[in-house]
C-alpha cells in the first residue's frame, strides 16, 4: 500500500525486453535506504518488487499484464520515474490509499498555468471515469491528486509547484501518457452496493451509481 506522496523521481537506467515481459534498472536515492530483494516500490504508481539491487539503483521485473495496463512499455534509458517505498506500519498518511494497481492509461489532453498552479486536463477511459468524482482523490503516475472540473470522458487536476518539480508531472505535456489508479473507497462501495441488490436491478449500479438510483433503493 502507498500514499501517493512522492519521495523522489528516479532515472530509468536500462530496459531488458523480453518476449511479452521486461526487467527495469532504476536508479534511485531516497528509496535505496534500506533497500531490501522483496520490497515493493511504486514506479509511476506502479506497484513492482525489488528483485535485486546495487549501492545505487535496484532491479524489478515486470510482467505482461502490466505492460498491457500501463505506460511502462514506453520506458527507455534517461527517462524519469516517480518513486515512492510502501507505507510501513504507522506511517504518515499524507495522500489517500494507493494499491500501485493501475487501471488504465490517460492522455494529457491540456496544460496551463493558473496562478501560482499549473492546471492539466487528463482524458481517460470509462473504467476510470466511472469512479472520479469532484474533489475526489486519483493517482496520476502515483500522484495523489485532486480531480477537478469533472466531464464525461476526462477530468482536470491543479498541481502546486512543489508536486510539479518533484514529479513527473511537472514536465509532461500534451500527448504524454499517465497511468491512472481510481480511490479504492468508489471500487469497494460500488461492489457493496450491487452485492446487497443482486437479483434486483443490477445492470444500473454497473453503468454508475446515481442520487436518484440511491434514492430508489432506500440508501437516501
Amino acid at each position: 500500500m502507498f500514499t501517493g506522496i512522492v519521495e523522489e523521481l528516479g532515472e530509468i537506467l536500462s530496459q531488458q525486453h523480453y518476449r511479452e515481459s521486461s526487467s527495469l534498472l532504476i536508479k534511485g536515492k531516497v528509496v535505496m535506504e534500506g533497500i531490501r530483494e522483496g520490497d515493493s516500490i511504486a514506479v509511476n504508481g506502479v506497484c513492482l518488487t525489488v528483485t535485486g539491487f546495487s549501492r545505487s539503483a535496484f532491479y524489478v521485473d515486470v510482467m505482461p499484464e502490466t505492460l498491457r495496463k500501463t505506460n511502462l512499455h514506453q520506458f527507455k534509458a534517461g527517462d524519469k520515474v516517480n518513486l515512492e517505498r510502501a507505507l510501513p506500519a504507522g506511517g504518515r498518511m499524507g495522500g489517500h490509499f494507493v494499491s500501485g494497481h493501475i487501471d488504465a492509461t490517460g492522455k494529457i489532453l491540456t496544460k496551463k498555468r493558473e496562478g501560482n498552479a499549473i492546471v492539466v486536463h487528463i482524458g481517460a477511459p470509462g473504467e476510470v471515469m466511472r469512479y472520479v468524482i469532484e474533489k475526489g482523490s486519483i493517482a496520476v503516475d502515483g500522484v495523489s491528486l485532486t480531480a477537478i472540473d469533472v466531464q464525461d470522458s476526462s477530468f482536470a487536476i491543479s498541481l502546486i509547484p512543489h508536486t510539479a518539480k518533484l514529479t513527473t508531472l511537472g514536465f509532461k505535456g500534451p500527448g504524454d501518457t499517465v497511468n491512472l489508479e481510481a480511490d479504492l473507497l468508489g471500487k469497494y462501495i460500488e461492489k457493496f452496493v450491487a452485492g446487497m441488490l443482486k437479483g434486483k436491478n443490477t445492470s444500473r449500479v454497473e453503468k454508475g451509481i446515481s442520487y436518484s438510483f440511491l434514492s430508489e433503493n432506500g440508501f437516501l
